[in-house]
């Protein structure tokens, strides 16, 4: 039973976000022990998997209707959703309760990011606005934010960027699982930009959103004073990432989305390693 509470926390997504966390923390030089860096990250993970349970126990129906979801542990009945539920707020206190002891402002993060995801992405806008996406995207900066928050004790504008970097990269990583599985969603009733705007909008959408992204990221760099090397892989990266979009365009296909899905993936590790190692 344990290894289907563990599948409520989107392990791989989760993983993601705690990999920018950790680049946005290694990226600022922070002082703080290893042990209590540790136990930050740990804490925020459980608030990001908390929020992640919070969100299949309120979807509950709509995963049930969606090829891509219906064997999760909530629509197979292995799961009640009210066990998510409790699983989900449990790990959250505990998670925001961790944060809080060790630095305050990052918990204060960390609730932007839990609030973004649940209360505004997911219980209000994910089933009446396919622009829900932004909320979402905002959710998904939060996690860089804290880390680079934890490390230097407040806001910057690098914080800033960072998270804006992340919420320009997103709708590459949902939008082209959005068209793949666009009869998916509406069949569920969920609105779509691809299936609302179309799917042309849709890669122009995502183009364009990855061009700004990139370009964040490279400033990024150059704040970062990191070194000739490492801006010039990123360089490649972003080129690679810009013509990969530009391919959907040109050559639309599922296989040219799912590349793309699978790249900006890929791009987003090395972009937060080339932080992490300056």
């Amino acid at each position: 039973m344990i290894k289907f509470y563990i599948k409520l926390l989107k392990a791989p997504q989760t993983g993601l976000l705690l990999f920018t966390s950790i680049a946005g923390y290694l990226a600022s030089s922070g002082q703080l022990s290893t042990e209590l860096v540790i136990l930050a990250m740990f804490g925020m993970v459980l608030a990001i998997g908390g929020a992640t349970a919070l969100n299949m126990s309120f979807d509950e129906d709509i995963d049930a209707k969606m090829n891509r979801t219906k064997n999760r542990p909530i629509p197979k009945g292995i799961i009640t959703s009210k066990s998510s539920l409790l699983f989900g707020w449990l790990l959250i206190i505990i998670g925001m309760m961790i944060a809080y002891l060790i630095q305050p402002l990052y918990s204060i993060i960390v609730a932007f990011g839990v609030f973004f995801n649940y209360i505004i992405y997911t219980l209000w806008l994910k089933r009446r606005s396919a622009l829900s996406i932004i909320f979402g995207g905002l959710a998904g900066g939060m996690p860089i934010l804290a880390g680079r928050v934890l490390a230097i004790g407040n806001i910057d504008l690098i914080g800033i960027l960072m998270s804006l970097g992340i919420l320009f990269w997103i709708p590459t990583h949902i939008l082209s699982l959005a068209m793949n599985h666009s009869e998916d969603y509406r069949i569920a009733g969920v609105p779509t930009i691809p299936n609302k705007f179309g799917f042309t909008k849709t890669r122009y959408f995502i183009t364009s959103a990855n061009i700004i992204a990139v370009l964040i990221f490279l400033y990024i760099s150059l704040l970062l004073e990191i070194s000739k090397t490492g801006i010039m892989i990123l360089l490649f990266g972003s080129v690679v990432l810009i013509a990969t979009s530009l391919i959907i365009i040109i050559k639309p296909s599922e296989r040219a989305n799912f590349y793309l899905f699978k790249f900006a993936s890929l791009y987003m590790v090395i972009a937060m390693i080339i932080m992490m190692v300056r």
